[in-house]
C-alpha cells in the first residue's frame, strides 16, 4: 500500500493562542507523513510568531474573502493525498489520530473500488464535555440531517479536483461540498471508530444570525441534491421525531452526554443489523 500523506489545513485571522494549541496537537502525532498549511488572512495579534519552526509547516499569507475562500486558497497549495480541515481552537484528540486514520484508509481503499474516499470519525465536544458519534451510514436521510463535521473528515484530494467550496454559501459551504462529493463525485464515505477532534464550539456558524443563514442555505442545498419531494419528506420526519427538542438536548451541558450515549447506541444497533443482512 502506498504511504498515506496528509495535508492539515488551519485557517486563521487573529486567533491568539488557539492557533498554537491546534498546531501543537498536529505536531504531536505519532504518524509523521503530514504537512500543516496555515492560511492566514492578515493577523496582527502576534499569533504567527508563536508557531514553532518545523519543515512540515507552511504559512500562506494573503487576503481572503472569508473562511471558505481561505480554505480554497490553502487547497491550491496542498500536497497530501488526503486533506483535513482543523479549525483554530480545535485539536486532534490524541497523538494516534493520523496513524489510525491512515490504517483505516488502507483498509477501505480496496472496498472503495477506485472511488475517491472520505474517511470520517467522531468528535469530542469540549463545551458539552462529551463524545459525539457521527452517523455510521451516509444515505439520503443522513445527508439531509447530519453529515459529519469537516473537522473529523479526511478527503481524498481528488475530491477537490473539479472545484473547492462555493463561497456564495456563508455557513454551509462545507456541507454543500460534502453532498457534492457524494452525489456528483461518487465518493465512498465510510465511518471509522476514531475520536478525531476535540471541538471547541461557539464558532462562526453558531451565532444567532448565522444559524438563520444556515437554515436558508440548508433548504437550498437539500433541494438541489435530494429534490423537493425528499426534502419535504425528511423535513416532516425531523418534526415528527422532535428534532428541535433533540437539538436542545444535544447542546445542553447537563443532558448532552446522556443524549449522545443513546444516539451512539442507536447508530451501533443499526450498523450491527446492516452487517448481519
Amino acid at each position: 500500500m502506498e504511504r498515506i500523506s496528509f495535508s492539515i489545513v488551519v485557517v486563521c485571522l487573529n486567533p491568539g493562542q488557539r492557533l498554537l494549541s491546534t498546531v501543537e496537537s498536529v505536531l504531536r502525532q505519532d504518524y509523521p507523513d503530514f504537512e500543516i498549511l496555515i492560511k492566514d488572512g492578515g493577523s496582527r495579534d502576534g499569533s504567527l510568531s508563536t508557531v514553532p519552526e518545523d519543515p512540515r509547516i507552511r504559512l500562506i499569507q494573503k487576503p481572503d474573502r472569508g473562511i471558505y475562500d481561505a480554505m480554497n486558497q490553502a487547497l491550491e497549495e496542498a500536497r497530501g493525498r488526503y486533506v483535513q480541515f482543523l479549525n483554530c481552537g480545535d485539536v486532534f484528540h490524541d497523538g494516534t489520530v493520523l496513524g489510525r486514520i491512515a490504517k483505516a484508509i488502507g483498509e477501505q481503499e480496496m472496498r472503495a473500488g477506485g472511488r475517491p474516499l472520505i474517511v470520517y470519525g467522531n468528535q469530542y465536544n469540549l463545551k458539552q464535555k462529551c463524545a459525539v458519534e457521527s452517523a455510521h451510514n451516509i444515505d439520503d436521510f443522513t445527508c439531509y440531517r447530519n453529515v459529519p463535521c469537516h473537522q473529523v473528515c479526511f478527503y481524498d484530494a481528488a475530491l477537490f479536483s473539479k472545484r473547492g467550496y462555493l463561497t456564495r454559501y456563508r455557513v454551509r459551504a462545507d456541507y454543500e461540498h460534502f453532498l457534492f462529493c457524494v452525489y456528483e463525485m461518487g465518493a465512498f464515505a465510510v465511518h471509522t471508530d476514531v475520536l478525531v477532534a476535540d471541538y471547541e464550539g461557539g464558532g462562526f456558524s453558531e451565532t444567532r444570525e448565522n444559524k438563520e443563514v444556515s437554515k436558508r442555505e440548508h433548504k437550498e442545498i437539500v433541494r438541489r441534491y435530494l429534490g423537493a419531494k425528499k426534502a419535504l419528506l425528511y423535513g416532516l420526519a425531523m418534526l415528527l421525531t422532535l428534532a428541535p427538542l433533540r437539538t436542545r438536548l444535544a447542546e445542553n451541558e447537563k443532558w448532552a452526554a446522556a443524549y449522545n450515549k443513546v444516539k451512539t447506541g442507536i447508530y451501533r444497533l443499526g450498523k450491527g443489523a446492516s452487517e448481519r443482512r
